[in-house]
């Protein structure tokens, strides 16, 4: 079955690049327009061009409630609604121990990673979504579900992108449905030093499925929640290559 979005329109942030422009291209394939939005001009304009016609782009910041107004209803303006919003725009400042992690990058990492994604939704449930009904997907991370040594602070607040897309479900039904995906490694320049080169051999050879995540794989992903997953809300799919169910070798001592 082809999955369509014709007449939809879609908001994505950190859509210049890597998986959010992984998911526009999808999107607009599927017959949406899409407006993608990041922080940098240049690139927007390179990847709206990329994706043609029924693309445009608007410059903000994921952590300005002002910015996201702007855009929103810079959306609305171009292509006559605002039907679904993809919070993609994510950074990591810090890597390295959460007890270590200065206060500073603790503070940035919330403002982009989390308190933008609930700013960005209230934005599209107050312009739009509350009346007309929509489609929001979140993207977390499979560190969500684990701690880690150098992206603990990252993992904290995916983590609870993850409980607030469950919070917001039964606070935004019926009209609007909220999911959420949670990859492993995608091969993006965002996550590069996870997967370039040897170490990233090694971490595809540890996953059951022997590869790593590519942005199309989330953009797929993400156009099933859209256009099909029609009775599912505060869900987050796992799309991992089955990292979170690898084997996990005990060493034992058979003397």
């Amino acid at each position: 079955m082809e999955l369509r979005l014709d007449g939809k329109t879609a908001l994505i942030t950190g859509g210049s690049r890597g998986i959010g422009l992984g998911i526009a291209q999808t999107f607009v394939d599927a017959g949406a327009n899409v407006m993608i939005t990041a922080r940098k001009a240049d690139a927007l304009e390179e990847a709206a061009n990329q994706l043609g016609p029924n693309a445009a782009w608007v410059a903000g910041h994921t952590g300005s409630e002002e910015d996201g107004q702007r855009v929103a209803d810079a959306t609305i303006e171009r292509f006559g609604s605002l039907d679904i919003l993809v919070n993609n725009a994510a950074t990591n400042p810090h890597a390295g121990l959460v007890i270590d992690a200065p206060l500073s990058k603790w503070d940035k990492t919330h403002e982009v990673n989390l308190r933008g994604p609930l700013a960005w939704t209230q934005i599209a449930w107050n312009t739009w979504m509350k009346e007309h009904g929509g489609c929001i997907i979140n993207i977390a991370s499979v560190g969500g579900f684990k701690t880690s040594s150098k992206l603990g602070v990252y993992a904290i607040f995916k983590a609870a992108m993850i409980h607030m897309t469950r919070q917001l479900a039964p606070e935004l039904g019926p009209g609007v449905r909220i999911n959420c995906i949670a990859p492993a490694v995608i091969k993006t320049d965002f996550a590069r030093i996870l997967w370039e080169g040897e170490r990233g051999r090694q971490v595809a050879e540890s996953y059951p499925l022997k590869r790593l995540g590519e942005t199309t794989d989330v953009g797929r992903c993400a156009l099933w929640l859209a256009a099909d997953a029609t009775w599912m809300t505060g869900q987050t799919l796992v799309l991992d290559g089955g990292e979170l169910n690898r084997f996990t070798e005990i060493a034992i001592d058979a003397s």
